[in-house]
């Protein structure tokens, strides 16, 4: 009877273990899914503002012959020469541009314009002494920018979000050069620019960084008819007398930018 008892208990044991071998297993739960953070790039479009601080020099080669009894009845004739200017002082605009990324390299293209403060206010205008019996004052300052723009390459090479990079290209400009002799003071004048600067990705769509340019504007052979002005302004007397001014306006601009970026992903 007790063998008979074993073998029933070890073969119920055996067919509970087949039974829980026919169940299913529970599958184990999905690992979670984590997208990858994307990569940054600076390839794409941006738009941005910046301001800053430029320093002028005009490189003035001008100069007027007055006829005898121009200044003056009786006065001889004589030439006015206009030396050097400087000035400095606000500069600011905006800028749009497009940059490409491979690997590293960064290359790009950029144009701004901007309004500026850079008037020529340190100009001066030699006469001959002879004129000063005739109370002859010169009429204005030679220089002055108010406003430029320019169209510029840029490559450089990233540092995941920094970027540093040198700038060069075309630029152009003007100004009212307070100076009664020159007739077209304001016409636009042309030259290059040259210059460098680095730049950081705070977020995917938002830069900013630092710039210096150093922009050269030609002002060729413009002819002025001008007038002098004596002492007293209700005096004032014409000169009507060509002449010609070869003068390089040059002026150094360090800027803040700010740039958003358009995703490009």
């Amino acid at each position: 009877m007790k063998k008979i008892l074993l073998a029933s208990v070890a073969l119920f044991g055996f067919a509970g273990a087949a039974s829980a071998a026919d169940l299913p297993m529970r599958a184990a739960p999905p690992a979670p899914i984590i997208a990858a953070a994307p990569i940054f790039t600076w390839t794409g479009f941006y738009v941005g503002v910046n301001a800053g601080y430029g320093w002028h020099n005009d490189d003035s080669n001008a100069s007027i012959g007055v006829p005898a009894g121009a200044v003056g009845v009786g006065s001889p004739a004589g030439t006015i020469t206009f030396g050097d200017s400087e000035g400095d002082g606000f500069v600011g605009g905006g800028q749009i541009g497009y940059n490409y990324q491979t690997g590293s390299f960064v290359v790009g293209v950029e144009t701004d314009i901007q309004w500026a403060d850079l008037g020529g206010s340190n100009g001066t205008a030699f006469y001959p002494a002879a004129w000063d019996a005739y109370a002859f004052r010169p009429a204005g300052v030679a220089g002055g920018v108010d406003w430029f723009g320019t169209v510029r390459a840029r490559a450089g090479v990233a540092f995941d979000r920094a970027l540093i990079y040198a700038t060069g290209g075309f630029a152009y400009g003007g100004g009212d050069d307070n100076n009664d002799f020159f007739s077209n003071s304001d016409d636009v004048r042309t030259g290059w620019v040259l210059g460098a600067g680095m730049e950081y990705a705070f977020t995917n769509n938002l830069t900013a960084g630092i710039e210096g340019l150093w922009v050269n504007l030609d002002n060729d052979k413009t002819t002025f008819v001008g007038s002098s002005v004596p002492a007293f302004a209700a005096d004032r007397r014409a000169v009507d007398a060509p002449g010609i001014r070869d003068s390089e306006s040059e002026f150094f601009v360090a800027r803040a930018k700010l740039n958003y970026k358009f995703s490009s992903y």
